[in-house]
């Protein structure tokens, strides 16, 4: 039997590497403030699966936490509407793992398109460290775990959740209807390119606007935006396909009759890279600056966010407990019970 509850359930998260950035909201932390009122939202913070290609420093691991819930809450995240949950401290997650690692064979991951991109992205080569390797287990562990109907996703992860969801029916058909098989929730969202026009805006990359970055700082990025490299002078006529100055009005700024001025003065040379990147930090910052403000509110209770994270992971891991009290009924390790 599967666990059902009132609503869906919908499994989300992060790994604590860094702090989140504009990209981050666009393509994700935005739909998680609506979807928390419609579903049973839960948040995952995979520091295990962070550890993974960072496991010479667990304290990076360690201080993100912390900042990431910082993140999720001055962005509107409500804890009182989405359970946000420390994957370390689920050990029943690590568990289950275990079991689903006989569920799919090395081939099966080594042919991920996902996994195949990140060993080659991370020069790994034939030194792919194991737990690296099989992370999508852990993740497909994670979803399986929560009984998790959707995951949002962007097109890049649909091979993961795929996988999640083959190793869910060959669970179900060796052991009875266990799982949900989950679905992805695709995000038609385009990814926000970096403020140096590379297709992904990330922090190790240099080229991300943080959610906590100051008022100066946004503006100091904003004027070293990668523009029209075609364009020498204010007077030539600008292209604004493939713009960040343009990419991030369209984003971030709601007055669409002001995006269009910009677009036809610059297509026509008849304004400058200065003037519209000056819009483009204010736009920006007046974005920011209550997330900034209620992040100020957060930091100075700690105490409050820590118990947050504690009362939140209480909670998922009881979601976890009765999804392996079924497991382990089902491949009869339930020994004492």
């Amino acid at each position: 039997m599967s666990i059902k509850s009132a609503k869906q359930k919908i499994l989300t998260g992060d790994r604590p590497t860094g702090t989140l950035h504009i990209g981050h909201y666009i393509g994700s932390l935005q739909n998680r403030v609506l979807l928390q009122d419609e579903y049973e939202q839960f948040v995952l913070i995979a520091d295990i699966q962070a550890l993974t290609d960072n496991y010479d420093n667990p304290q990076k691991i360690k201080d993100n936490i912390l900042e990431l819930a910082l993140d999720y809450l001055s962005v509107g995240i409500n804890p009182e509407k989405t359970t946000i949950v420390i994957q370390s401290q689920v050990p029943e997650l690590a568990e289950l793992t275990m079991y689903l690692m006989n569920m799919i064979t090395v081939a099966q991951l080594e042919r991920n398109p996902t996994v195949k991109n990140e060993i080659k992205q991370k020069g790994y080569r034939e030194n792919v460290p194991v737990g690296f390797f099989v992370y999508p287990i852990s993740q497909a562990a994670d979803i399986l775990g929560f009984q998790a109907n959707l995951v949002p996703v962007g097109e890049d992860q649909l091979p993961m959740i795929e996988q999640s969801r083959e190793i869910a029916r060959r669970f179900n058909s060796l052991y009875g209807q266990t799982f949900v098989e989950s679905k992805a929730m695709l995000s038609n969202v385009p990814r926000l390119c970096g403020i140096d026009g590379k297709e992904k805006m990330s922090k190790s990359l240099k080229n991300a606007i943080n959610l906590n970055d100051s008022a100066d700082v946004v503006a100091e990025k904003v004027m070293r935006m990668y523009t029209d490299p075609t364009r020498v002078r204010a007077t030539d006529p600008g292209h604004i396909e493939n713009n960040p100055l343009f990419i991030y009005l369209n984003a971030f700024h709601d007055d669409k009759k002001e995006i269009k001025n910009f677009e036809d003065r610059y297509r026509l040379g008849k304004v400058g890279d200065m003037e519209v990147k000056k819009r483009l930090a204010e736009i920006l910052n007046n974005f920011l600056e209550p997330i900034r403000q209620k992040r100020m509110g957060y930091e100075k209770d700690l105490t409050s966010v820590n118990s947050i994270l504690k009362q939140g992971t209480e909670r998922g891991r009881k979601v976890v407990q009765q999804t392996m009290s079924i497991v382990r009924k089902a491949v009869k390790t339930d020994y004492f019970d």
